[in-house]
């Protein structure tokens, strides 16, 4: 019997911090800005990315390559990386200081590339920093995961 006691107030204290997190207007905020980072990325949209990325972005691929925001924007709009897909299958914030938030998950990505079609789901960590009063995409970290083995 303790034991499900023990579960029933994890659950509950489980459900009160997800209710706070839904009604908390600084993530709010913060996903509105991630979805339109994405949605300027799929358009291809130099004015827009230039308002969600932050100047002194970082953004290292799952290949190892780094880009600036000069050159991730160059990238996107010349049109020699565009994302066909950018679905996410889980995607979590943290506040570890004052304007600073840290955003993990996994997300599944194609991608035309100069070197072809990269498919596949990456796990990353993203930082986004607050810069006067609006958040901004500071740095991206990600590592693709290896393809399910074949079931027999």
């Amino acid at each position: 019997m303790k034991t499900f006691a023990r579960w029933i107030v994890t659950a509950c204290v489980i459900a009160m911090v997800s209710l706070h997190a839904a009604d908390d207007p600084q993530l709010a905020t913060l996903k509105a800005a991630d979805d339109q980072r994405v949605a300027a990325i799929q358009a291809a949209d130099a004015v827009k990315l230039g308002v969600s990325f932050s100047d002194e972005l970082r953004y290292s691929h799952s290949t190892g390559a780094v880009d600036t925001k000069a050159t991730y924007m160059d990238s996107i709009v010349s049109g020699k990386l565009f994302y066909v897909v950018y679905d996410y299958e889980e995607r979590n914030f943290s506040f570890p200081a004052p304007g600073i938030a840290l955003m993990t998950g996994r997300v599944h990505i194609t991608a035309n590339t100069p070197t072809g079609v990269s498919d596949g789901t990456l796990v990353f960590l993203a930082v986004w920093r607050e810069e006067k009063g609006t958040w901004k995409f500071l740095a991206w970290q990600s590592c693709k995961l290896p393809a399910p083995a074949a079931t027999k």
